[in-house]
């Protein structure tokens, strides 16, 4: 495992994984994830098949060590109608080709951790996806126990919009994701956080008319019953004017009583 000395200063750059980075890429993915990729995900990586990719390099270090891989961020394009995502998306029935990226994996060796190195590595996928005119969001997976991982996220106005159950198989055991999206050139959900406040503030409007309407009615009600008494000199109203009363309220519903 790599070892920083204590006078040593990185000087980290970002550049693209090339295929000699192959050998590192695998090292650093298999110290660092539970999960085993397979030999093609390497390869589609370092030639860029359906991959785009980041690394991260110390032009500090020293043996010759200047260009070899401390970090790195894989993702893929994904077209929108064919993600999981789709039904977090408001889209617009006209463009057919809306895209996401979809980051597959991020990593930083220990010995580099508490540099700002992963923030990086995500803010140049984020303008990577924000360069792309029809890319609407990034979004990726986190195992559920991976704490500093979601707190990254979040800080980074990442939101967390659905945990899934048992997606990891880990040595024989489950375990849940979350699943986090950044909305980029204009996406956004089918019901933003404003749109919800506007709908909760109509709902609530609407339901203050309606107990005000319901009121007033009641109140209207016990006038016209008072009225009635007066009219027939008596304090209750008599059974001939009980008996309209409840068939004007029963008509408006289909229904008379007599």
């Amino acid at each position: 495992m790599l070892k920083l000395k204590g006078s040593h200063h990185p000087v980290i750059s970002y550049r693209p994984i090339r295929p000699s980075d192959l050998e590192v890429l695998e090292r650093i993915h298999c110290d660092l994830f539970p999960i085993r990729y397979e030999t093609e995900f390497f390869h589609n990586v370092v030639h860029g098949r359906d991959i785009v990719s980041w690394g991260a390099v110390d032009r500090n270090r020293p043996n010759g060590h200047s260009d070899e891989l401390i970090g790195f961020l894989t993702a893929r394009i994904v077209m929108a109608k064919d993600s999981e995502v789709e039904d977090l998306l408001r889209f617009d029935s006209s463009k057919s080709d809306q895209t996401l990226v979809y980051i597959l994996t991020l990593g930083v060796v220990d010995s580099y951790r508490n540099f700002g190195i992963a923030s990086s590595l995500i803010r140049e996928a984020i303008k990577y996806a924000a360069n792309i005119s029809n890319c609407r969001a990034v979004y990726l997976h986190v195992i559920s126990y991976n704490n500093p991982a979601i707190h990254l996220y979040k800080k980074m106005s990442f939101q967390c919009v659905r945990r899934l159950h048992a997606f990891y198989f880990i040595n024989g055991q489950h375990y849940d994701s979350y699943l986090f999206i950044y909305y980029v050139n204009g996406g956004r959900s089918p019901c933003s956080p404003l749109e919800l406040v506007m709908l909760l503030v109509t709902y609530a409007k609407s339901g203050f008319k309606l107990a005000a309407s319901r009121l007033w009615r009641n109140e209207d009600r016990k006038i016209s019953k008072w009225a009635k008494c007066k009219e027939s000199g008596s304090l209750l109203p008599t059974m001939q004017n009980k008996r309209i009363l409840i068939a004007d309220s029963g008509a408006g519903g289909g229904c008379q009583f007599v």
